[in-house]
């Protein structure tokens, strides 16, 4: 049962940014096709990076109760290409957050304005009715 900690925290990890993404509509939830070809290239990118390291001697794979230790190469344990993409993903959502937040700030909404419509187009006024500023 604990071979799988590591990963079952990634995933959950990961689940819990797709509700953040879902929610504020940050990344796969604003523009997926552009989202997922980002994503990709962050794990091809961080993927080379570690097949890099381990082809010269600089990686290797460590080993712990909360491992797998499925192999997906040598030195290539399963958990690293999750955690690649978690970390790809949540770049992505912690970036979305971020431009959210400075557009709010923009507007003039004071720093602890719900997030509740964050995200969300603002009603348009119905006709002849005036826009308040």
């Amino acid at each position: 049962m604990t071979a799988y900690l590591y990963l079952a925290a990634l995933i959950i990890s990961a689940g819990c940014m797709a509700l953040l993404d879902h929610r504020f509509r940050l990344v796969l939830w604003r523009a997926p096709r552009a989202g997922t070809i980002t994503v990709a290239i962050g794990i091809a990118f961080f993927l080379a990076w570690d097949l890099a390291a381990i082809a010269s001697g600089h990686y290797a794979a460590g080993q712990s109760e909360g491992m797998t230790g499925i192999m997906l190469a040598p030195e290539l344990p399963l958990e690293e290409v999750v955690f690649i993409t978690f970390l790809s993903y949540l770049t992505l959502v912690l970036r979305g957050l971020i431009v959210l937040l400075l557009r709010r700030a923009g507007r003039g909404e004071p720093p602890g304005a719900s997030l509740h419509d964050a995200g969300r187009p603002s009603p348009r006024p119905a006709a002849g009715q005036e826009v308040a500023q």
